[in-house]
């Protein structure tokens, strides 16, 4: 009897040898088109990695991250209302959201002295929490208000953990105007942190904000690339001032997107400390610690379906409590919709809490470290984005780089190739391209009215920097336009456009492309009228006479349209179908089908915005069968 281990039984698992077995499953595809895979930025990710040294890297403070909880009510007593129950269901920090900031989203706290801000932190125990001012172009209005509340409250302004957020270079690039020029304002901010600093401030007072990069469409690196960009820029203003560079730093904090790519998210958090590292050493700085704010993306919420926001949101937000963000804020689920209620809110906050007390993220410093894949992806991102600070700097700095319009550039053309991923389906959207419920109910939201925009930022000067602002962007917005005209004709009409599908044959043939073309055709809010299948012709028009759509869809499997798709698209324009489309891609077929009346091709990897843009226009403008 053998007695050897039962591993010694097998060949040595190495990568030769898994390389043959790979091979031998793609039987002949290519390697590189089937198992290798590509961030925004063109970072290459391989199906496999082996075992990594781990880098040694600052990492968060051992501990969890903070729960941050947006208060973002318009009324400063409503806001304080939220504040206490965010605080009292597990949420320790707050991210005061104030109207006409950037992360708004048409609403926000609106307040115009400290008493009102007063009247909105109102029985919250400031000592206790961390607090981060989000204050767009009054930054530094709500970070001298804040300091006038821990002066009435008698309270040590030293003892808060507090970010005050200022950051006009994020307002440039998300509004396109500074409200000064950049050399006279810089001297004025490091002035008015100075002054603060007198008052017992030590926490941090700038902010480098990814979120205007990454909504605009920015990868990875770039969106890093602009950060740091920003936050070297900060360094450099307080270092003008003559403030040291090792209390310069401590004044400085980002703030990072968080994105439902779990993987790209978390190297991308970890890259981003190797990258301040990286400075600290240049500026010669032992590096520490960066304070590192994460804020789940704009980009990905939806407003159809929204309660698929929240395994987005959870996936964000793991990806990042692992890559080391210092604190975390989930956007309620409904954020896209209106102000969410206390429900949305409760999941966003909840998450959190099952992440940590229940998977004990939290209790790993770096639960990536000496992962092939992670440290690989980590280092990929990190020289991608240093390359991408660079170029920045190169143009003279990230205010310059703004002014000309480089940056923006440079994203435009990740954001298109983004878009038309989306557009084709190769990028999916559960809820929103993929699956759509063309039936559900509209989520609760709270009924309260949007702010009106405010003010753009002034710093008192007559000349100021502009450049083109970045746009915001939320990637399923394109398929929501078309399901808001499905809804409005429902509501005029009393019934969606639709699509009458021309099933040919038993279910076996056309089953699987008549699914495929009713999950198309719902994501841009046209109904599909399906049936059991048309062995006649006769019938088929029959039953499209009956069913008053005014699209026709034909599908079927490739044997049985070559037998009759050519003569059934002909009958059906003889009874009167303006538009047919038809499910697949017989390429032999297309001309004959083209001339029979065929106006366009369903299929996989097709670009099904444009079509549905032109479907649903169409349908509109047909007149009632």
């Amino acid at each position: 009897m053998d007695n050897r281990p039962l591993a010694d039984l097998f060949e040595p698992a190495d990568r030769k040898r898994w390389l043959s077995l790979v091979e031998t499953a793609l039987k002949g595809a290519d390697f590189e088109k089937k198992l290798v895979s590509r961030t925004a930025d063109g970072l290459r990710i391989e199906p496999l990695y082996g075992p990594a040294e781990p880098v040694a890297q600052p990492v968060r403070a051992p501990g969890p991250w903070r729960i941050a909880q947006r208060v973002d009510h318009p009324d400063p007593a409503a806001a304080a209302a939220q504040a206490l129950t965010d605080l009292e269901g597990g949420a320790d920090a707050l991210v005061l959201t104030f109207a006409g900031a950037f992360g708004a989203r048409g609403y926000g706290l609106t307040v115009h002295d400290a008493a009102g801000l007063a009247t909105a932190l109102s029985g919250v125990m400031l000592p206790l929490i961390g607090l981060r001012l989000d204050a767009g172009g009054r930054g530094l209005e709500a970070a001298r208000w804040m300091r006038d509340v821990a002066a009435a409250r008698g309270e040590d302004f030293s003892a808060y953990d507090l970010d005050l957020g200022i950051d006009p270079v994020g307002v440039l690039a998300a509004s396109g105007t500074l409200g000064g020029v950049w050399k006279e304002i810089a001297p004025r901010l490091a002035d008015a942190i100075t002054e603060l600093g007198a008052a017992g401030f030590s926490g941090r007072a700038f902010l480098a904000d990814g979120r205007p990069y990454h909504e605009a469409g920015a990868g990875e690196a770039a969106e890093l690339g602009a950060v740091l960009a920003t936050a070297v820029a900060y360094l450099r203003t307080l270092e003008a001032s003559g403030t040291d560079l090792d209390t310069a730093r401590d004044r400085i904090a980002v703030l990072l997107v968080a994105d439902a790519d779990e993987f790209v998210t978390l190297a991308k958090f970890r890259a981003m400390r190797r990258l301040w590292a990286r400075v600290e050493q240049a500026c010669g700085l032992d590096p520490k610690p960066l304070r590192i704010h994460a804020e789940t993306a704009w980009r990905m919420m939806t407003r159809r379906d929204s309660f698929t926001n929240i395994l987005r949101t959870g996936m964000a937000a793991a990806a990042v409590g692992m890559g080391g963000a210092d604190s975390v804020c989930v956007l309620p689920c409904t954020q896209a919709l209106g102000l969410p209620d206390a429900f949305a809110r409760r999941v966003g906050r909840n998450s959190q809490i099952v992440l940590l007390e229940e998977s004990h993220l939290g209790r790993v410093s770096d639960p990536a470290a000496g992962a092939g894949g992670l440290e690989t992806l980590t280092a990929q991102i990190a020289e991608a984005a240093w390359d991408a600070f660079r170029a920045i700097e190169g143009e003279g700095g990230i205010v310059a780089s703004l002014s000309v319009g480089k940056i923006q550039r440079r994203i435009e053309a990740v954001r298109e190739a983004r878009a038309k991923a989306v557009a084709t389906r190769r990028m999916p959207l559960t809820g929103a391209t993929e699956f759509p419920n063309l039936a559900e109910k509209p989520p609760a939201v709270l009924d309260v009215a949007p702010v009106p925009p405010a003010p753009a930022a002034n710093f008192g000067s007559a000349a100021a920097v502009a450049c083109d602002p970045l746009p915001s962007l939320r990637l399923a917005a394109p398929f929501e336009i078309l399901r808001d005209a499905s809804d409005a004709a429902l509501d005029k009409a009393g019934r969606r456009p639709a699509v009458f599908l021309a099933n040919l044959g038993p279910l076996a043939a056309f089953n699987t492309r008549a699914s495929f073309a009713a999950n198309a055709f719902a994501a841009g809010g046209i109904e599909a009228i399906t049936n059991d299948g048309f062995e006649e012709t006769e019938a088929l028009v029959t039953a499209f006479k009956t069913s008053g759509a005014p699209l026709v869809c034909l599908c079927s499997s490739d044997a049985l349209y070559a037998e009759r798709a050519v003569e059934a698209a002909g009958a059906l324009v003889a009874a009167g179908a303006g538009t047919i489309y038809l499910a697949g891609r017989p390429t032999d077929l297309m001309e004959p089908l083209k001339a029979a009346g065929v106006h366009a091709f369903l299929h996989a990897g097709c670009d099904l915005l444009a079509l549905l843009d032109d479907a649903i226009r169409r349908a509109l403008r047909s007149p009632t069968r």
